[in-house]
């Protein structure tokens, strides 16, 4: 009886406590009262799980409500605080200047001058960025940078006080021209060069070429310019740019188009080439155009420039390769600052001893031997190098859009300028559809080919003014060859660069094979259909 009568008890006890704890369980699960809680705080929630008489209690934490409220802070938060912010950091960096170099940051100074250009084309390009079409790709951010500078200079109240010293303009665009050969060395890759050598030095050289010879032929007959003018300002013409062909490529392999062919790495690794044989060709009728001896001692001059190019650049390039050591510490910092280190003093200083197109070439034979050693640990320095690059490049762009005056301009000088660019580019447009039609390529893909190949931006930025420059130093009398030569270069960032752009974005997926798709996530077969 008494045994009975425990086992009641013990029976009842558990009943209570199995409600007790239910009750708590029901308690604990039930939202917080309104108000109980400031707004937009986090609860912790416990929820209870009575499991074979045992209690387990689990924590849930609830995600934080938005605040509604509408009013402005003080002091203010978010996007005002840091409008309020950039703007302080710009007003301190002008104090400093100011406080360093005192009337060079004023208006009319070269300070004042450059940090205004530098601002406008990152504001302009930002703009650009902000202009999204449907189904359009984007436009490159660099023609804002470029109409960024053609505004400043041409607004009358604004561009009275825009003074940059020439040679500090030029030093400015030599500095990048540096930055664009150490790109184009690191990025040439040796296994894709071996496996498409043929159709990359096809597509390197031929296009570059005839174009070359087609603006010399039709500035000849159109724009009455020498002979020697109209093959300077041809092979200112015949580089196309990297800042739009390799962007524009490596999305469309980043989705699949062309990947079976190669046609990105194609691209990507011949522009490099084709810069690389524009820039010798604009040094070498560089010097025949502004040399006083005669043709041939010109040429051997082009060729010992050619020559002190590659053997310095292959003796940079071996220290660079095992100095510094793999063991040390902060080495893609110490390799990017000794390749660009070097190769922008090699670049300046040819040009103060004389051998204009020797620097050129050592920077490209330095970065492409070094980056050989590197292998893989290369992409550290190459987003080093791309980092100084978006500083850089807001510069290169808004000096060449400030360069170019509208008063200064004659009233036939853009249309003929327009009629000479368009017809050399239509025969670099049919050159390349030929040169492609011996390969393995679709008759679409080489249309592809063909119309990517127009861009032109980053060289032209650098190669155009220089002759100006030149001429205002050594042969006043051939100023106005040297502007239309500006104007030229001006033009044809501005008309080939939105285009090109386009064309690839617009004619690649829908002419391109789909190798894969990215957006397909391959899942692993069941264990069962494996075996």
């Amino acid at each position: 009886m008494h045994a009975v009568q425990s086992k009641n008890e013990h029976l009842e006890d558990k009943n209570s406590q199995t409600s007790t704890t239910n009750q708590f369980l029901y308690t604990m699960i039930q939202p917080p009262e309104k108000g109980s809680t400031p707004e937009g705080q986090k609860v912790d929630r416990q929820i209870l799980s009575a499991e074979d008489g045992k209690t387990t209690v689990h924590l849930e934490e609830a995600m934080p409500q938005k605040t509604s409220s509408s009013h402005i802070s003080c002091p203010p938060q978010g996007k005002v605080n840091e409008i309020i912010t950039n703007g302080v950091i710009l007003l301190m960096i002008w104090c400093a200047l100011w406080s360093v170099s005192g009337s060079e940051v004023l208006p009319g100074g070269n300070l004042f001058g450059l940090i205004i250009i530098f601002y406008s084309a990152i504001l302009g390009a930002k703009f650009l960025e902000l202009i999204r079409i449907p189904s359009v790709p984007p436009l490159p951010p660099l023609l804002g940078m470029l109409l960024a500078g053609f505004i400043i200079r041409n607004i009358p109240f604004i561009g009275e006080h825009i003074h940059i010293h020439s040679t500090l303009s030029s030093t400015l665009r030599n500095a990048a021209l540096t930055i664009i050969l150490i790109r184009a060395g690191l990025g040439l890759d040796p296994q894709a060069l071996q496996q498409l050598k043929g159709v990359c030095f096809r597509l390197s050289m031929g296009p570059c070429i005839m174009e070359a010879c087609a603006g010399a032929v039709f500035s000849h007959f159109i724009m009455k310019f020498p002979w020697q003018w109209g093959f300077l300002l041809g092979f200112v013409l015949g580089a196309v740019s990297p800042a739009v062909v390799v962007p524009s490529m490596l999305h469309l392999q980043e989705s699949g188009y062309g990947v079976d062919k190669g046609i990105p790495t194609l691209l990507i690794a011949a522009s490099s080439l084709d810069d690389i044989l524009a820039i010798t060709g604009f040094n070498t009728f560089m010097s025949i155009v502004f040399s006083s001896g005669g043709i041939l001692n010109t040429v051997l001059s082009s060729l010992k420039d050619i020559l002190v190019g590659v053997l310095t650049g292959t003796i940079m390039g071996l220290f660079v390769r095992y100095f510094p050591s793999d063991d040390q510490e902060q080495l893609s910092r110490k390799r990017a600052f000794l390749v660009s280190s070097m190769c922008v003093s090699a670049v300046l200083g040819s040009q103060h001893i004389g051998l204009h197109g020797a620097g050129g070439l050592c920077t490209l034979v330095l970065s492409f031997l070094a980056s050989t050693k590197w292998s893989k640990n290369k992409i550290g320095v190459q987003k080093i190098i791309a980092t100084t690059w978006t500083i850089f490049q807001p510069l290169l762009f808004g000096l060449v859009g400030a360069e170019v005056s509208v008063s200064a301009l004659e009233s036939n000088t853009i249309g003929i300028c327009v009629a000479t660019l368009s017809l050399a580019l239509c025969v670099r447009v049919i050159a390349t559809f030929t040169l492609m039609c011996c390969t393995s390529f679709t008759f679409k893909e080489r249309i592809f080919i063909a119309l990517a190949w127009i861009p032109k931006a980053t060289v032209q930025a650098v190669l155009g003014p220089l002759a100006l420059e030149t001429a205002k130093l050594t042969a006043p009398h051939l100023e106005s060859y040297s502007k239309n030569v500006m104007t030229v270069a001006f033009l044809a960032i501005l008309i080939t660069a939105p285009n090109g752009a386009l064309l690839i974005g617009i004619l690649g997926p829908k002419i391109l094979t789909r190798h894969y798709d990215p957006n397909i996530v391959q899942r692993p077969l069941p264990r069962e259909v494996h075996h």
